[in-house]
């Protein structure tokens, strides 16, 4: 556990001095066991890729630690939407306009409004979610005239057998066009240079607390 919150504090002054930086702790298939060292250094933000771990895991956490953001950042099933408001402060995921509906409805019922990143498909690969670049600045103004989205940034997942310097350009270029302040991007291997390049939420977790099993 000592190692866990020393690879965390080496982050934290990596990244200190530099524009506002928020770090989100990915919790992945580690237990609140492994996670609490980082909780009780004080941090707030931390990373689920799914809903049903981040129930098991988080619903008493959050109640412990009220300061707690809870970041959405695997791929979100329109079914799974009741159960991720208001368990989830952040989604970093949304991908579609029939999810962009489900959430616009289930935060009326719930009265309660996510910060959401849309998920750009910034190296068009088939393979994966996201936004085609074509078709971003429409879903964007359909998120938040036709569906009152809190849309605060867009999120990208570069390809990985290739640099990632060119799609974190091209995502603060897309960002840039629509105004908008925050970009999620950048995760153990290449948060330095998402940096450099305009990232305001990095997504770092076996950096922080080891491989995974």
């Amino acid at each position: 556990m000592e190692n866990v919150v020393k690879n965390f504090n080496l982050i934290k002054q990596e990244i200190i001095g530099k524009k506002k930086i928020k770090l989100v702790a990915v919790t992945k298939t580690f237990p609140i066991s492994h996670i609490l060292p980082v909780i009780n250094e004080g941090h707030t933000d931390f990373g689920e890729n799914k809903v049903q771990e981040a129930m098991e895991k988080w619903i008493s956490i959050k109640k412990d630690f009220p300061k707690i953001n809870l970041h959405l950042i695997g791929k979100l099933q329109t079914n799974k939407v009741k159960f991720v408001l208001p368990l989830f402060d952040y989604i970093h995921s949304l991908d579609n306009l029939k999810l962009a509906s489900k959430i616009a409805d289930e935060q009326i019922k719930k009265n309660f409004k996510p910060k959401i990143f849309i998920q750009v498909n910034i190296g068009d690969e088939a393979q994966k979610g996201g936004i085609e670049i074509s078709n971003l600045e429409n879903f964007y103004k359909r998120c938040i005239e036709e569906f009152k989205l809190n849309i605060i940034g867009l999120m990208c997942i570069p390809p990985f057998d290739n640099d990632s310097n060119p799609y974190f350009i091209k995502m603060r270029e897309l960002s840039e066009n629509l105004g908008l302040k925050d970009i999620s991007m950048g995760m153990s291997d290449d948060y330095m240079d998402a940096i450099k390049q305009g990232s305001t939420f990095i997504r770092i977790g076996s950096k922080i607390f080891g491989a995974r099993s």
